[in-house]
């Protein structure tokens, strides 16, 4: 039997054991041809409510375990994900459409949150504060108990395991609802690393499932924390939510960042950058470039250059051809895309590259010439769609850039690297990458977005994970019992 063996996994849900789920099954789908891979659990409100109850239940075992023991778990579990990425990739290829490159980084990414999350459990977890009485005052990070983390289908490994790993290795339980399109290999993998890896039983819980989970997690009494990564519509509705409850919450939202290119920048690579950043995953990324700014003096040049790359990307089933580009998630997604693109095209855009479709396979698309009312501009397009607009000095590139409800990322292509920093300090933006494109992830990096993009640095790093997955409380302490007038 293999790690990821549908014999293992067909019809259930995972809560330290493989068991039938109250609410059925939905079937495993491959976006490229259609197929039916397998039957996977699908979790209902009963089984979430059941989950959070057993979740509270075992975790003050679990925060109470030497840190060493959590560490150690850790460790597994990251060597564990090298051990078995090639089963994983192969499951994202089919299951998510990435080409097995992105495959292979989302393996690459998920060992190494685990091999950080490891090192978060003996990072200093507090201070001693000053005061005017004679006693010991301190403040403590401690476990916030039973963190909620609900992710998307796009990276569903990376979205799934960077909420799971700190918040395991810092003492919670874990009641993680993947999306169930990518129920396998974003939920049942991550099951399945922490199942050999030895965790007690009851920690995590891994409950695929639509809307009706997700609303069952985020209202549970037993859940203070959720840990979303979606899109700024549901983002918006967990929120209000969870605000209602007082609960904490984390969002990672949507995004249309701009990649800006100034008239210096070498226009080979800035291309290169460009075409990476707008069709890489088919432009399912929340940091994907959704807007290319390019100065006035290049951007024919540009353009030219970019739908050149866009018609040579070869498009096709990931899981059996060298392909650069694999398919949308479904025909829903598709239908979006294409929208926003035709709909720009009447509003005025011109069609560079691409615009067509066979089935759920996308071309890359560019559109020069948009104003900043095309839909394909203003709207977060989520696939494989490079808009172009024009600007002529830096501050209406800034203006530009800034012109947008989303936060999340911004690329600056130049040779004069203090130009760069002097446009990023003019932008809201979660993150810059000053001569990169838009889409990068590291464990160790800080990563969030403002505005409608989420609620700022929510993982990765120390200080970000320390924050999102623990508590602080103020503890005092003194020989005798002080002396009152009442």
């Amino acid at each position: 039997m293999t790690f990821l063996d549908p014999k293992i996994w067909t019809g259930s849900i995972f809560d330290g054991g493989w068991r039938a789920s109250r609410a059925g099954d939905a079937p495993v789908v491959e976006p490229a041809t259609g197929d039916e891979l397998g039957r996977a659990g699908t979790a209902g409100a009963d089984d979430v409510a059941a989950a959070a109850v057993r979740a509270r239940k075992e975790q003050r075992a679990w925060a109470a375990t030497p840190y060493e023991e959590r560490a150690a778990l850790l460790r597994r579990a990251g060597r564990l994900f090298e051990e078995h990425a090639q089963e994983i990739q192969d499951w994202i290829v089919r299951e998510s459409g990435g080409v097995p490159g992105k495959a292979g980084f989302e393996t690459h990414v998920a060992a190494q949150e685990c091999y950080e999350a490891a090192a978060l459990a003996s990072q200093p977890l507090g201070e001693v504060l000053p005061t005017a009485r004679r006693r010991l005052s301190f403040a403590r990070r401690v476990p916030a108990g039973v963190v909620g983390v609900i992710a998307p289908f796009n990276f569903p490994l990376i979205l799934g395991i960077r909420s799971v790993a700190p918040a395991l290795a810092l003492g919670n339980a874990v009641v993680f609802k993947p999306d169930q399109r990518t129920a396998v290999c974003g939920g049942f993998s991550i099951a399945r690393v922490f199942e050999e890896a030895g965790l007690p039983s009851g920690l995590l819980h891994v409950l695929p499932g639509g809307p009706e989970a997700g609303q069952a997690l985020v209202a549970d009494p037993n859940i203070p924390v959720i840990s979303f990564t979606g899109s700024t519509a549901a983002g918006r509705r967990v929120g209000e939510a969870a605000g209602r409850l007082l609960k904490r919450v984390h969002l990672e939202l949507g995004g249309n960042s701009a990649l800006v290119v100034f008239d210096d920048a070498d226009l080979e690579p800035a291309a290169s950058a460009g075409a990476w950043a707008s069709f890489f995953h088919q432009g399912q990324i929340c940091m994907t470039s959704g807007r290319h700014l390019v100065h006035e003096a290049v951007a024919d040049e540009y353009v030219e250059r970019l739908a050149a790359k866009a018609a040579a990307l070869p498009v096709g089933d990931p899981a059996t051809g060298q392909v650069a580009l694999g398919p949308l998630i479904d025909a829903g997604q598709r239908d979006r895309v294409h929208r926003l693109v035709t709909e720009s095209v009447a509003a005025g855009a011109r069609l560079a590259a691409g615009g067509t479709y066979d089935r759920l396979f996308y071309r890359p698309t560019v559109l020069a010439g948009v104003t900043a009312s095309a839909p394909a501009y203003a709207e977060e397009v989520f696939g494989p769609v490079a808009p172009v607009m024009t600007f002529s000095s830096l501050e209406e590139a800034a203006a530009l850039a800034a012109d947008s409800e989303y936060g999340l990322s911004l690329g600056i292509l130049t040779r004069d690297v203090m130009k760069g920093l002097a446009l990023a300090d003019l932008v809201p933006t979660g993150i810059v990458h000053i001569n990169d494109q838009t889409v990068d992830d590291e464990a160790v990096a800080p990563f969030g977005g403002v505005g409608a993009s989420g609620t700022g640095t929510r993982f990765g790093g120390t200080g970000a994970n320390i924050d999102a997955f623990t508590e602080t409380q103020w503890v005092t302490m003194q020989g005798d019992v002080a002396a009152y007038p009442f």
